[in-house]
């Protein structure tokens, strides 16, 4: 096997792996359908069949199967190399027949087009070139989960695991507009508080209620209060509800909190304060739940992740992308899970969109083949 065989190939597959693409946009996949994030795996499961490579499901029961898939020679016992990605979206049932995939001015359309289907599409024909050519030194494992949008439930522990397994991890998430890669990612916190009040008549039994909602208010200042842009933490009450009626005071009130961080060990001392405001009332009378919903992990890059770009960065220049880098981004992905137990990860290899989680998300199409081949030689060097 050669690296032209390889990056031949996949230039010749530039209008199958577009087919592909259209046809998984085409399948709504909110990461809460389960039967719709199946079928998108289905789909994928039946390309690993085409093309003779060993897939199999790991179930679960409420959200989508993880889809793994492996390329290996006989009796090999090497780590394998992880191509990563999830095919749930953000957007619900019916997205899909509303805007159907569509092409314009090199661009393509659809949900999830870019946030990632595009990437998977990339993975596997990546997998089938060297499936056709007679395999790689290391072992080539595929995992495709179901449910990275809401901070992967169920997908956690199985990214966790195989990033244990593997000697490097490529998560193929949308490339940048710019053209870059991604080397390092926030974590991220998804947390819910919910308010305990008192009802009363807000005109004739005022002094007998207890507001929730005032209580909401004085969390949400001293909550945004611990954002410290220097370091890179934010902090964001980015949903509120609450009341009875306009003429109640409050006897309940809820709030949704964003907190992302770079430094690992921020995450403690954050999480402490955020604690230390729910357990003290502002309002007397008032008390406060916290719940964590959702995490993410930081990808921090080490020295071997950032070898592994490097490597990753020879290969793309080799195939004509002469000017990409390693760019910081402020958004979470599975990436964090398997950079925290300490394989070499990098993320933000698929082809280049932009706009994601908006009817705007758009994929530069002349750049899947380049990103396929630019893959393909990182693993084969490698």
């Amino acid at each position: 096997m050669s690296e032209t065989q390889i990056t031949e190939w996949l230039a010749s597959q530039r209008q199958a792996m577009i087919d592909l693409l259209s046809e998984v946009v085409n399948i709504d996949s909110g990461s809460y359908d389960k039967e719709g994030v199946d079928a998108v795996g289905a789909r994928f499961e039946r390309h690993f069949s085409e093309h003779g490579i060993s897939a199999w499901r790991e179930a679960h029961g409420t959200f989508g199967d993880a889809i793994h898939a492996e390329v290996a020679k006989p009796g090999s016992n090497e780590k394998p190399v992880l191509l990563m990605g999830h095919r749930d979206t953000v957007f619900s049932k019916g997205e899909a027949g509303r805007r159907p995939f569509t092409i314009r001015d090199k661009r393509a359309y659809g949900p999830g087009v870019a946030d990632m289907k595009c990437g998977l599409v990339m993975n596997v024909f990546v997998a089938a070139a060297f499936q056709k050519f007679g395999g790689n030194p290391h072992p080539i494992k595929v995992l495709i989960t179901s449910d990275e949008e809401i901070a992967s439930p169920s997908s956690r522990p199985v990214i966790e695991r195989e990033g244990r397994a593997a000697r490097a991890v490529y998560n193929s998430e949308p490339g940048r507009p710019t053209g870059n890669i991604v080397t390092s990612r926030k974590g991220g916190i998804f947390m819910h508080f919910g308010i305990t009040g008192k009802a009363a008549h807000s005109g004739a039994n005022f002094a007998a209620g207890v507001s929730a909602i005032g209580e909401l208010a004085h969390k949400i200042v001293q909550i945004h209060a611990l954002t410290d842009l220097t370091k890179g933490i934010t902090l964001n009450v980015g949903l509120v509800s609450g009341g009875q009626s306009v003429n109640t005071t409050a006897p309940y009130a809820e709030g949704q909190i964003d907190l992302r961080y770079i430094n690992p060990a921020d995450r403690a001392s954050v999480m402490a304060e955020i604690e230390r405001i729910m357990a003290t009332p502002y309002v007397p009378g008032t008390s406060a739940v916290l719940t964590i919903r959702g995490e993410f992990l930081p990808a921090v890059q080490s020295e071997n992740s950032k070898a592994l770009f490097e490597g990753y960065q020879a290969a793309a220049r080799d195939v004509g992308l002469t000017t990409l880098q390693g760019e910081f981004s402020g958004g979470c992905a599975d990436s964090g899970f398997t950079a925290a137990v300490g394989t070499p990860t990098i993320c933000g290899l698929g082809p280049v969109g932009g706009l994601a989680h908006t009817p705007e998300e758009y994929l530069e199409l002349d750049s899947i083949v380049p990103r396929a081949q630019a893959l393909a030689l990182a693993i084969l060097r490698g």
